[in-house]
């Protein structure tokens, strides 16, 4: 199909297949839900915390926006990843409507951390090792395949949470388990978009979720001074675009949304909340951790996700910006949206919601593209809070206090460590 035809209702201009939203779920640091996460938001609060989920005493970063209203056990990523989504999910296919009680029918994609055995299980199998003797490789083998340890098979697998949520949910085919940094949450909605387009499926279950806010996680990222140290007030450490910004502050939490054909959602009598209207991606291979000093992967995925949406600068109405509050990042996303948007930016309203409910890692691009729709359905912009000191470096229309404007368009902004760079443009009913 060329680019010239005109659009219909429930295909755009290049022939494709719409692809609607038709359930939102969330969990973060502010709540269980759409309606206390938004509520939260746009009141300006803050899901940033001490931690006490284990000892922090010795750490330079003793803050996280944390999830500590869902019981889990035991408390490592995994399991909170799988609890987190599985709640997400409920609320997002419970609003669809779609399907019956374990029968989606659709495909599903999971963004989820990098999984690893965590310290206490780690000590665990250790001193099972050393019941006979030293510690060895040997002993090691022996100790993890005898049955008290059976457990811990499933539950350090890569794919663990995207079966048990398939089983759950009774999504078809094989589920798609992804991690691409802090972008995978948007990614795995990219993924949903481009199966739908292309006829494979017509629906898709997109969930992002990170429950890895532990020790290790802490001390790594502190490592790489990549997290903020101002400890007190908690609520006040994150702040996106301010002079005084020093690092991101760790969160958790999940989003999933239910894909669907639109002209499918349409015969179903189903509601629409939104579109997924562009998706955009480019790699940025400078660095592990930095991005190009030029700032060019970043305009290039932008861009992308604009073309793909077929708008151009002057259709978004509004940036779900990626925002860490690290020096960097947001002085490259600044670059970025200035080189896009160009005399624009200056009255372009850009917010992060991490300024509230911290970064959320793999989760953060669907659950930023989650409150992206909420934005459009509500016609409000969440507040970027803790925004007293702007960086005059940094010439953005910063949202500094909730502001109710018509939004029908969203650019929602992933950049991750690794160079991973996906930016998807979210929109309300096409005209």
């Amino acid at each position: 199909m060329g680019a010239t035809m005109s659009a219909t209702k429930h295909r755009d201009a290049r022939g494709r297949r719409r692809v609607a939203v038709t359930g939102i779920g969330l969990v973060t640091s502010l709540g269980q839900g759409q309606a206390d996460t938004w509520s939260a938001l746009v009141e300006g609060r803050s899901g940033v915390r001490a931690i006490r989920r284990f000892p922090t005493e010795g750490l330079r970063t003793r803050i996280a926006g944390t999830v500590d209203f869902l019981d889990t056990d035991p408390l490592v990523a995994p399991a909170l990843s799988l609890r987190f989504a599985e709640t997400a999910a409920e609320e997002a296919v419970g609003q669809s409507g779609i399907g019956g009680k374990g029968d989606f029918p659709g495909a599903l994609f999971v963004a989820v951390p990098p999984v690893e055995m965590e310290w206490p299980q780690r000590r665990a199998l250790a001193e099972a090792a050393a019941e006979n003797g030293d510690v060895t490789y040997a002993s090691l083998q022996r100790a993890a395949a005898s049955r008290r340890f059976d457990d811990w098979h499933d539950l350090f697998i890569f794919g663990t949470v995207a079966d048990r949520i398939a089983e759950r949910f009774g999504t078809r085919g094989s589920p798609i388990s992804l991690s691409t940094a802090c972008s995978s949450g948007a990614t795995a909605i990219q993924l949903g978009v481009e199966a739908i387009r292309r006829g494979e499926t017509r629906a898709a279950l997109c969930i992002g979720t990170d429950g890895s806010v532990n020790p290790e996680s802490l001390i790594r990222f502190s490592l790489l001074s990549a997290l903020s140290t101002q400890n007190d007030p908690p609520e006040g450490a994150s702040k996106p675009f301010s002079k005084n910004r020093d690092g991101f502050v760790m969160g958790e939490g999940a989003a999933a949304l239910v894909l669907e054909d639109a002209e499918a959602a349409t015969a179903r009598g189903a509601r629409i909340l939104g579109y997924v209207l562009g998706c955009g991606e480019k790699g940025d291979g400078f660095h592990r951790t930095r991005s190009s000093p030029d700032g060019a992967p970043v305009v290039a995925a932008i861009r992308a996700s604009l073309e793909d949406a077929g708008l151009g600068p002057e259709g978004i109405d509004t940036v779900n910006a990626h925002g860490t509050s690290t020096p960097e990042n947001d002085k490259m996303e600044a670059l970025g949206l200035t080189a896009v948007f160009g005399e624009r930016t200056a009255g372009l309203p850009v917010t992060s919601n991490k300024s509230m409910i911290g970064h959320t890692l793999t989760a953060a691009g669907a659950i930023e593209a989650a409150v992206s729709l909420l934005t459009i359905l509500h016609g409000r912009i969440p507040p970027t809070i803790n925004y007293a000191q702007p960086d005059p470096a940094i010439a953005l229309d910063v949202v500094a206090q909730a502001r109710d404007v018509p939004v029908r368009t969203v650019l929602s902004n992933s950049f991750g460590f690794g160079g991973q760079n996906t930016c998807l443009v979210l929109g309300a009913e096409p005209a």
